[in-house]
């Protein structure tokens, strides 16, 4: 192999740095090369570095020239490595580049530089001091360490530049710089020159635009893009046509079947567990997102049919029974009304929510298993298993905690670590612990059945083969699925030694149950089942039905590998999934939801806030996790509301209501647009179909900002034109302040149709302000539509959102922040033994004494009930 290189060329850092720890695993030549020499043959334009293959071929791209070093050296590839590049190439390179070119080019200092990289800096510091991790993606360094050190070196190596308080980027920064391999790359490169070896190199680059230099925000641009004259014609034309153009809605069906001829969406959230109320990150994770899709696809009038429900079976829920004292069956019917109630008070448009203990799941899930076995993918084995010998049971791997025998992670749980997301054998943990006791589990043998997925995986390659191209799998997904076919699969036990589960239909297994993951997948089928006796249209229907699978990215090798694995070995023609899509975790502030520690927001507290369901689906949405984890901030909550729906959002609908209102006594006047109105309008319907193509994608976050961004062009719209102004001049002046109030409120009539997905309460509110016709309210087309004429009478306008203050944001994080008084709350809506509030309170109390105490105040009195 051959390396070439090129002194002052900062892409030329951490490939060095990555070929120096590959030094003894393969032998490379490295060769410096002037800027100008072109090394590869079929490039027209210069290019390093450059590393020329044994074979011939040639990489030229930075990241995967370092990625081959790193795979040289054993190095296998992760997640959240990728998205780390990802965010490099994306985020963090545009606003380094601004930043140096401004310090070297343009001889700029301080805060003139840092600026336009601080919040890369602070985003890098922030996601190391949450992960209390040395490096980027876990205990050991990796690939987006190296990558991110040389993008970032030539700056950061003057100290003024590494802000002082992001200590965990200074501690990071400094680990690396200090590693032989990358002191070597930063001699080479920079030559004892420091960033000004970079001069030459940047005097070539192009000047950042301004929003090369914010890079790494995620506000819209406010500048309109510039638009040809066929497109304005062409939104003026549809404009003018109005509702005349909505076609007619969809007669409603029920029960909603598949229609010959028509697209057939079937959308399903990933089944809860019953046994778990539902916090913020596990609503956003697969409900509320496959919620606002299923809204979506309604308002494009597919044929739709979106379901979940509780997943009831499994040891969690035997031990949830123990723990409270109630049978399984109890325990199931009592948290599905929670999980229900929950889902609603969120508004959530399941056309089902049905649960797993039911007689179809055992007639599905067994005939199932009896087509596996009859064509012989299905194994027996001896299983070493963890049993709890205080709880008389074998323990489950998810009541199983202790140390990852791969990372040192100490709350490892028995089937994956969350820390290096390794897959666990259980009786592999070290120092192994029962979750409901705290003993020692011991380990011993038992007969189980596993699914040949071996046997069944050159079917699932060519599946996969036809199904991911042109597919809107999203990429942790695909990278998932693929890490585990890279590895080979392995027959998989879907066995379990239980009570409460399907029985498994074998002599010699009676007293065993399914897998809850081998059978949990087709609780969609018979929740479908229970809905309509005609579920084979939905689920034996390949060739008519567009399946959409939502979840966390933990559940996506059960819905891509093992699901589909069944349903291929069962050869019965199911419908199986066409578009996985997976988020990444919602951590809480800046650590984990914890029910026990009573840390975040959990669903049934959501309601006691005071804040409205809509507002928090607007928030959740708006950070859903989707490249990367991301974290619920209260903070962030109030600035959003505020800014975004207060001052941006609501502001307009309610300046563009009270116009017609106020200036026009409730009636939509007569419009005359001029070519600046007609430019708006094709401004909004390049926005608007912006909208449609990032849905279409499943791109959910991403099309909340469109709807953001017509708004501001809507609030700019009305302050250029100041209507309330020309209302009191001259007639000309009164017709332009008809023509923009009109525009306006047609916009706001628009926001309503868009924002139904993400926020239907507030959508709803909108159209019965405006009295929007009843099909406008149904149907979202691609173009933009007059769909209030002039006479169209408004009802009454009034504010849609609250300002939120910092009083309440503040009570509000320290009630869900954790700690004694969340425990008391906990206890007493669990309806716990008395004497066990009771101590608790106890502890309350005096812990608020010693808060006294340490502040100089005198501790309150005990309050005593008052007297009915």
């Amino acid at each position: 192999m051959r390396l070439f290189v090129s002194d002052g060329v900062p892409g030329c850092l951490p490939v060095l740095a990555a070929a120096g720890r590959a030094r003894g695993r393969a032998e490379v030549l490295i060769s410096t090369v002037g800027p100008e020499d072109c090394v590869v043959p079929f490039l027209t334009r210069p290019k390093v570095p450059v590393l020329q293959l044994d074979s011939g071929n040639y990489l030229f791209s930075t990241s995967a020239i370092c990625r081959y070093f790193f795979l040289l050296s054993g190095w296998e590839q992760d997640d959240l490595t990728n998205q780390w590049l990802e965010w490099e190439a994306t985020e963090l390179q545009p606003a380094l580049s601004a930043a140096l070119y401004y310090l070297v080019v343009q001889g700029k200092k301080g805060e003139d530089v840092l600026g336009s990289v601080r919040r890369a800096l602070t985003h890098i510091d922030h996601s190391l001091s949450r992960q209390n991790c040395p490096f980027l993606a876990g205990e050991t360094e990796s690939l987006a360490d190296i990558v991110l050190w040389g993008a970032l070196y030539p700056l950061l190596q003057d100290p003024a530049y590494l802000p002082e308080e992001l200590s965990a980027l200074h501690s990071w920064f400094q680990t690396l710089s200090t590693q032989e391999p990358c002191q070597r790359a930063a001699e080479t490169v920079l030559k004892q020159q420091g960033v000004l070896a970079l001069r030459p190199y940047l005097q070539k680059q192009p000047q950042p635009s301004p929003a090369e230099g914010r890079a790494v925000t995620n506000e819209p641009e406010e500048e309109l893009a510039t638009l040809s004259e066929e497109e304005i014609a062409m939104a003026v034309t549809a404009w003018e046509k109005g509702l005349e153009s909505l076609p007619p809605l969809r007669p409603q069906q029920n029960p909603v079947l598949p229609v010959a001829g028509e697209r057939n969406v079937l959308i399903t959230s990933a089944l809860p567990y019953v046994n778990n109320v539902p916090h913020l990150g596990n609503i956003i994770g697969c409900v509320l997102s496959a919620d606002v899709f299923a809204r979506y696809s309604r308002l494009r009038q597919w044929n739709t049919l979106y379901l979940c429900g509780t997943d009831e079976y499994g040891t969690a829920t035997e031990t949830k029974a123990l723990e409270e004292g109630l049978t399984p069956q109890e325990i199931c019917d009592k948290y599905h009304i929670i999980h229900a109630d929950i889902y609603r008070w969120f508004n959530i448009s399941f056309d089902i929510f049905g649960r797993t203990t039911t007689p179809q799941q055992t007639k599905i899930t067994q005939d199932i298993f009896q087509q596996l076995l009859k064509r012989g993918f299905v194994l027996q084995d001896t299983v070493e298993q963890l049993r709890c010998e205080h709880c008389a049971r074998f323990l489950a791997d998810r009541f199983v905690e202790g140390v990852c025998p791969f990372c040192g992670y100490e709350e490892a749980r028995g089937d994956q670590c969350d820390k290096c997301g390794k897959l666990i054998n259980a009786v592999e943990l070290k120092k192994p612990q029962c979750k409901v006791c705290r003993s020692c589990p011991v380990v011993q043998s038992s007969q189980h059945l596993f699914l040949d997925l071996p046997k069944l995986e050159k079917r699932l390659e060519e599946w996969l083969g036809r199904t991911l191209p042109g597919s809107d799998w999203t990429p942790n997904a695909q990278f998932i699925t693929r890490s585990w076919l890279r590895d080979g699969l392995k027959p998989r036990c879907i066995t379990r030694d239980l009570k409460w589960g399907t029985p498994v239909p074998l002599e010699g297994f009676e007293d065993k149950v399914f897998y809850v993951w081998f059978d949990a997948t087709i609780g969609y089928l018979s929740i479908t089942a229970n809905y309509t006796d005609q579920w084979e249209r939905w689920w034996k229907n390949p060739e008519q039905v567009d399946l959409y699978q939502f979840m966390a990215k933990d559940n996506v090798p059960f819905h891509s590998l093992v699901f589909p694995c069944s349903a291929l070995g069962a050869e019965d023609n199911y419908t199986l999934v066409s578009h996985l899509i997976a988020t990444e975790y919602l951590n809480y502030e800046d650590g984990k939801f914890s029910k026990s520690r009573g840390v975040g927001v959990f669903g049934d507290m959501a309601q006691d806030t005071g804040i409205p369901a809509d507002i928090w689906r607007f928030y959740l949405l708006y950070i859903r996790p989707e490249g990367q984890d991301s974290a619920f901030s209260w903070t962030d909550l109030l600035l959003k509301n505020n800014s975004e729906l207060l001052n941006n959002l609501g502001n307009f609908i309610n300046r563009a209501g009270m116009f017609v209102s106020k200036f026009f006594g409730g009636y939509v006047p007569e419009m005359v647009l001029t070519p600046d109105d007609q430019r708006l309008l094709a401004h909004v319907t390049l926005e608007l179909q912006h909208y449609h193509q990032l849905l279409e994608k499943v791109r959910i976050r991403d099309a909340l900002r469109s709807i953001l961004t017509i708004s501001r062009h809507g609030n700019q719209y009305i302050q250029v034109n100041e209507p309330w102004k020309r209302i009191k001049g001259s007639e000309a002046d009164r017709q332009r302040a008809g023509t923009v109030t009109g525009l306006a409120v047609n916009i706001a009539a628009l926001l309503s149709v868009m924002l139904q997905p993400y926020m239907p309460t507030v959508s709803a509110t909108i159209q019965a302000q405006l009295q929007l016709p009843p099909p406008a309210c149904s149907i979202l087309l691609t173009n933009f539509l007059c769909t209030l004429p002039a006479g169209h009478q408004i009802g009454t306008v009034s504010p849609l959102f609250q300002k939120l203050e910092n009083d309440q944001i503040e009570s509000l994080r320290q009630r869900f922040g954790g700690g004694q008084g969340n425990i008391v709350r906990e206890l007493k809506a669990q309806k716990a033994d008395k004497n066990e509030v009771a101590a608790e309170v106890a502890k309350l109390l005096d812990l608020k004494k010693q808060l006294a105490v340490a502040e100089g105040k005198p501790p309150e009195a005990p309050k005593g009930k008052k007297k009915k």
